[in-house]
């Protein structure tokens, strides 16, 4: 993955902004954050659904701007934690976007993460231009 795709336009628009980056694999964890920052995103990570749904509860959640869920995951999905976010009582953190990560690259996968709750969808392996046109589509 190259991070030279990516325009000015986009690193200003993404400066000082709070991801939430839900990930389980650590090597697609570390490649995702260092592709953030690079392009001005303050990164925050968690390994599986319910720590996303615990940091989107706590007073930390307040800080997020968007959030990158991957669907498959151990202890919780991403769908399950997409689900429990929309429900949270604090509508400022339920209407928070999020796209969905996976590998599972079909309609009906898309389709699925749209009927989760899910704002918008990237396919691994990501390509940083079309993720970087994904976030900006859905950033608020």
């Amino acid at each position: 993955m190259k991070t030279k795709d990516k325009t000015i336009l986009e690193v200003e628009a993404f400066k000082g902004k709070e991801i939430l980056l839900v990930e389980d694999v650590e090597l697609n964890r570390e490649i995702a954050e260092t592709i953030l920052t690079e392009a001005g995103f303050h990164v925050n990570s968690v390994e599986d659904g319910k720590q996303a749904v615990n940091y989107m509860e706590s007073e930390k959640g307040n800080m997020i701007d968007l959030i990158l869920m991957d669907v498959l995951m151990p202890v919780m999905d991403g769908y399950e934690a997409t689900q429990k976010i929309r429900q949270l009582e604090d509508k400022t953190k339920a209407d928070i976007p999020i796209i969905a990560m996976t590998a599972n690259a079909f309609e009906e996968d898309r389709q699925a993460a749209l009927a989760a709750g899910m704002d918008d969808y990237v396919a691994k392996p990501v390509e940083i231009s079309e993720l970087f046109r994904t976030i900006m589509k859905n950033l608020k």
